[in-house]
């Protein structure tokens, strides 16, 4: 008995001297980019973490108080707390009116105005903190053992390298684009263009499209989106300091997507892959939902959603969506927010909130209607349920662009989109049963993996903590430039030498043919 509890104790103190609880400073990003950040800390939290979370005083879903952190809140100064709810109809009424050049550029343009003013807000909230002495002052004291942060805009990033902390990204995409374009190998012959929604096997004439988009998107996006940090940068650090190098010098890229989603390509050691971390098994729904699922009998339940963000569409896209809804034996669950749709049939549901997670879930869940979000989707193949796409704006097209080209998705263009237009694809998705199968095995590819994605996330996380960061894994590519990493001062070295020794080689040659020959001409 005396040396089972030797051995005891020893275990114990063994696990406790082995167990790490470290303090994280979080930099989110607001509206859908905060729930899959908020899952990232609930786990950290549950493992004895302590956090503190950096919000903006407008921020729109970032509560100033939580049990799960300690928040500071920085003031962002005047910010159009309706940006949302205006740009967004706005954009829709562009794509109503239908697909052409001058309107895609159009949209380009109006969407790059509207985020380079959120980005230079994210460097003047920055500057405010950076100014504030107390403030950088009291986070220095605080002794951080990391900065997880999103780079889809750059304020963790500044905050990281002026307190000198390991950094962490919750990452797909940075203010220059989808992020494997920022760290790892991407050429353009089969890696896709975010906006094309082209796939990894392209004709001669997609791929000159991809080469020349992403010309224009590398100058558009460190023009408008990359310049305002490197100004900041330079100010505050240095004139010989690059924003994008601090960006490239993170220790880990935590990718939220994987190879069920993404098409194959090359990565880098320090980019892991958790797509999917947020998902998880449904749990039983409130009674009167149940009931109302269990009502649709042998047809099954259709549940449409369109994220944090677009709770309403047109409200002539309503009622046509509506019309369709109604016209199916499928019980309907409907998020919608606003006026109450014309046209509405006593088989929907119209609710203000859902449970996502545990709808899709469900057995008798048939068709997700869908806008395209990276949570959503993975959702979707978490529990393999086939999608009807709406793509909205933003990375939704090239979302559902992938879950299409793998047989699990039909998409709907919001330009064409009417009653009858809808209708056609939902009873495709619905009787076609390739959709279903072909979701339903991204979904065991998903599962069979030997840890969880949040699992593996988590251990990074605390590796980094452990570790003060993870140099080993960073590679010097990001270092060299353009002429080092494509190797054009080796391949001129080796022309200009392989010129030069053919030239004199010629020369040789040319020059014991002469003395041949005049030795010949004086014999004769």
């Amino acid at each position: 008995m005396h040396h089972s509890t030797i051995l005891g104790l020893f275990i114990l103190l063994s696990a406790l001297s082995r167990s790490y609880a470290g303090k994280v400073l979080v930099v989110p990003v607001d509206g859908s980019h905060w729930i899959n950040m908020k899952v990232l800390i609930v786990e950290l939290h549950s493992k004895g973490h302590n956090i503190t979370v950096v919000r903006g005083s407008s921020s729109w879903y970032i509560e100033e108080k939580s049990p799960l952190y300690s928040s500071i809140t920085v003031d962002t100064g005047e910010f159009d707390d309706d940006f949302m709810e205006k740009f967004l109809p706005h954009l829709l009424k562009m794509q109503r009116r239908g697909r052409s050049f001058w309107n895609e550029m159009a949209l380009a343009d109006e969407t790059y105005r509207r985020f380079t003013e959120i980005h230079q807000l994210i460097c003047n909230m920055t500057a405010t903190m950076f100014e504030n002495e107390t403030l950088m002052n009291s986070l220095k004291d605080a002794a951080y053992d990391i900065v997880l942060t999103d780079p889809a805009f750059g304020g963790g990033v500044l905050l990281a390298h002026r307190l000198d902390l390991p950094l962490v990204f919750n990452v797909r995409w940075t203010m220059y684009g989808e992020a494997h374009f920022d760290i790892a190998p991407s050429p353009l012959s089969y890696i896709p263009v975010t906006g094309l929604q082209l796939t990894d096997k392209m004709t001669f004439s997609q791929r000159v499209m991809n080469v020349m988009t992403y010309i224009m998107i590398l100058y558009k996006n460190s023009k408008y989106f990359g310049s305002p940090y490197q100004e900041f940068a330079q100010k505050y650090f240095g004139p010989n300091v690059d924003f994008f190098s601090l960006l490239q010098n993170a220790d880990i890229w935590l990718m939220r997507n994987d190879f069920t989603f993404e098409f194959p390509r090359p990565t880098m050691p320090n980019v892991v892959y958790m797509g999917g971390f947020q998902c998880k098994p449904a749990k039983p729904l409130p009674d009167d939902l149940e009931k109302f699922v269990q009502s649709s009998g042998e047809h099954g339940v259709i549940i449409m959603t369109l994220g944090t963000v677009f709770g309403q569409l047109l409200s002539e896209i309503n009622d046509d969506i509506a019309a369709a809804f109604a016209q199916l034996p499928q019980k309907v669950i409907w998020r919608h927010t606003g006026p109450r749709p014309a046209n509405l049939g006593n088989n929907t549901l119209i609710v203000d909130w859902l449970p996502q997670n545990d709808l899709l879930g469900h057995p008798k869940t048939k068709v997700f209607v869908a806008h395209g979000g990276t949570n959503g989707v993975q959702e979707a193949i978490y529990h393999g349920v086939p999608i009807v796409g709406i793509p909205l704006a933003f990375d939704q097209p090239d979302n559902l662009s992938r879950m299409q080209a793998k047989g699990t998705a039909k998409i709907v263009d919001i330009a064409t989109l009417d009653r009858n237009v809808f209708l056609e694809a939902l009873k495709e998705v619905l009787h076609k049963p390739s959709y279903r199968e072909n979701m339903q095995r991204l979904s065991r590819l998903h599962h069979d993996q030997p840890m969880k994605p949040l699992d593996r996330a988590v251990f990074w996380i605390e590796f980094v903590m452990r570790n003060r960061g993870a140099p080993h894994l960073r590679t010097q590519s990001f270092r060299m430039s353009r002429i080092e990493y494509y190797s054009i001062d080796v391949i001129i070295t080796l022309m200009a030498t392989v010129f030069i020794f053919a030239f004199v080689t010629v020369y040789t040659i040319r020059y014991f043919c002469l003395v041949v020959f005049r030795k010949k001409v004086k014999r004769e």
